[in-house]
């Protein structure tokens, strides 16, 4: 309360699609939010490297038993 920047801001476009990202992705964080724009930017990354790479794997397993 004595902190004026620790003072909740406005929601601004990428704290709206860094939820709506992490919600649609299901990898989203259960139990850390990230505060600056650049780490949530840098999460989402994060995220979507993840499935990509597991979709990745997947799309060579199918592709090895035909």
């Amino acid at each position: 309360m004595g902190l004026p920047d620790a003072a909740p801001r406005r929601p601004v476009f990428i704290d709206d699609s860094f939820l709506s990202f992490t919600n649609a992705m299901a990898f989203s964080p259960t139990d850390t939010l990230p505060l600056t724009p650049n780490a949530k930017v840098l999460m989402m990354v994060q995220s979507a490297t993840s499935l990509l790479t597991i979709a990745l794997v997947a799309s060579r397993a199918v592709n090895i038993l035909a």
